[in-house]
């Protein structure tokens, strides 16, 4: 029987400042990646976040930005290695203390945004993200593309990887994430992106935006919960794969 992870973004929130439907998706997916207040979230939001994902039952995981607030995390930094390694200790190290004060525990690990493509595409950064992880935990899930630095070092370093594909953005025909510059990065209907889910766990392939098709290895699918349709895609998404009976359940 096929197992499949949903996961999503949550506590992005900040202080007055509300993003996303966090209240409402986290009874939809198995898997929580909470913000830990570099690119998203603070303090409060992350307490508040940790003990709503332990009373849905939803695995909690941190994700780790660039500190760039203004910027969600999603602009390139020229930031060194050692750099990277220190922010992601502190981020993991932030969340960790979260759940342990919170009688729960964390579960994996998944870079934000530009941090998380900056680790797909460059080995030493890569290498920084996955030392973090080992030094803080190496029990620790790592989350993360197939066929980039981020999980071909997180293998080599013993970390349990868990290959994630997206629900609602486009694949370039190298398998890569169609950049957010361009128009047609985002995915807005729930039937399109149900399809490509579909196709994803059941071939392994995704349709790029060239009509081409791109290997693709899916464990967890990724809801971004800042999206506009993120609570419709995560409802659409959890039905249809149940009833196809695949089971939705977080790796453990």
């Amino acid at each position: 029987m096929t197992q499949i992870d949903l996961n999503c973004d949550l506590g992005e929130s900040f202080g007055h400042y509300v993003i996303g439907h966090d209240e409402q998706v986290l009874p939809l997916i198995t898997s929580a990646n909470v913000a830990c207040g570099f690119h998203a979230g603070d303090f409060s939001v992350m307490h508040q976040t940790v003990d709503r994902a332990k009373k849905n039952g939803v695995a909690i995981g941190a994700h780790p930005g660039l500190p760039d607030l203004k910027g969600f995390g999603r602009r390139e930094m020229k930031v060194s290695p050692t750099e990277v390694y220190d922010m992601v200790v502190y981020q993991i190290g932030a969340l960790q203390a979260m759940t342990v004060a919170q009688g729960t525990r964390m579960n994996h690990v998944k870079p934000h945004g530009a941090l998380y493509h900056m680790a797909s595409d460059q080995q030493k950064i890569a290498e920084a993200v996955v030392q973090a992880v080992v030094d803080v935990n190496p029990d620790l899930l790592l989350f993360g593309m197939d066929g980039t630095f981020l999980t071909k070092v997180g293998e080599k370093a013993g970390l349990h990887v868990i290959y994630e594909a997206y629900a609602d953005r486009t694949y370039q025909t190298d398998g890569s994430l169609t950049p957010r510059s361009m128009p047609d990065a985002l995915i807005a209907d729930s039937g399109q992106a149900l399809a490509q889910v579909l196709e994803m766990i059941q071939y392994g392939t995704v349709t790029t935006t060239t009509r081409e098709k791109a290997n693709v290895r899916a464990e967890t699918i990724c809801v971004h919960g800042d999206g506009t349709a993120a609570l419709a895609f995560a409802e659409t998404i959890r039905r249809e794969l149940q009833d196809r009976g695949i089971t939705i359940k977080a790796w453990l």
